[in-house]
């Protein structure tokens, strides 16, 4: 009797969690995950040539894939790093984020955050250093 009370009780609180909308954690990484995953797995593959002037890749335009747009460097080379910004060009000529560079690494990193779908922009970017000659790297937006 004691063990159907017990089991009565989890079920009715896991109705009542899910009635209110709360999620388990597990459902909740899980759908971290497959964004990360979906938003990643969308990237497009780019080169940069080292140039001492900075270097325009697009005109792309966000997806709900990501609600970010994100870099990462494809390579073996330690030290090596590009500086990037984004432009919405169908705004403004200079950069994001007050017409600021970010460096960027092998690591995913947000070049711009919470962008609307559909709006149009070019990724700049330009050499951390002499060391960036030709750079593989993606991004995803």
């Amino acid at each position: 009797m004691i063990r159907q009370r017990t089991f009565a009780a989890a079920l009715f609180t896991a109705a009542a969690l899910l009635g209110a909308g709360v999620a388990p954690a597990s459902a909740h990484a899980s759908a971290q995950s497959s964004a990360a995953v979906s938003c990643y797995g969308g990237a497009k593959p780019l080169t940069y040539h080292y140039n001492p002037a900075a270097v325009e890749y697009g005109t792309y335009t966000t997806t709900s894939r990501c609600n970010d747009i994100n870099i990462r460097l494809i390579t073996d080379e330690p030290g090596v790093y590009l500086d990037a910004c984004v432009v919405f060009v169908d705004h403004t000529t200079k950069c994001n984020n007050g017409d600021a560079y970010t460096t960027h690494g092998t690591e995913w990193g947000t070049v711009a955050t919470d962008v609307k779908d559909g709006t149009h922009f070019v990724l700049r970017v330009h050499a951390y250093d002499t060391d960036a000659q030709n750079v593989a790297f993606q991004i995803a937006y």
